[in-house]
């Protein structure tokens, strides 16, 4: 299982959006600058996330973007299902949880345990860790770089 950039690239602008100190509003171009990822791309990714209410855009000279909850209460998963979708290693069990498309094998399928415990243990990963958590990471390398 292989997650696309979108989520590399959104993941890498919530952290940058949520390590602005100033607590303004962060630009586009500056998170551009700073991760090296495209004014467009980050705009696509970026509007997803608002629609979501995980950021909120600002207008005006100094608009940008910020975090619009606490970070300690958005989830890693929180943003890669938002920019993702379904995040099931396969269609069965997407199916299994209420999308169209039903395997035909589905109720004597023993490799599906496999992909159940598979997206469990995904969906877990992912939702034990805070954008907090990630900022505190940042701020401790930040901190060995400097010594």
């Amino acid at each position: 299982m292989k997650l696309s950039t979108k989520s590399e690239y959104g993941l890498r602008a919530m952290l940058s959006i949520a390590m602005n100190d100033a607590g303004s509003a962060t630009s586009v171009t500056d998170i551009s600058k700073e991760e090296g990822i495209s004014v467009a791309y980050l705009e696509q990714l970026l509007n997803k996330l608002r629609r979501e209410g995980l950021v909120e855009s600002v207008r005006g000279p100094r608009g940008g973007y910020v975090i619009s909850k606490r970070v300690d209460s958005i989830t890693v998963g929180d943003i890669v299902k938002t920019l993702e979708g379904s995040l099931y290693p396969a269609s069965c069990i997407a199916a299994h949880s209420g999308s169209h498309g039903a395997c035909k094998k589905s109720k004597g399928c023993v490799p599906k345990t496999v992909w159940i415990r598979l997206a469990k243990a995904v969906n877990d990963c992912l939702e034990s860790i805070t954008l907090s958590d990630l900022c505190m990471e940042t701020k401790k390398k930040e901190l060995r770089r400097k010594t």
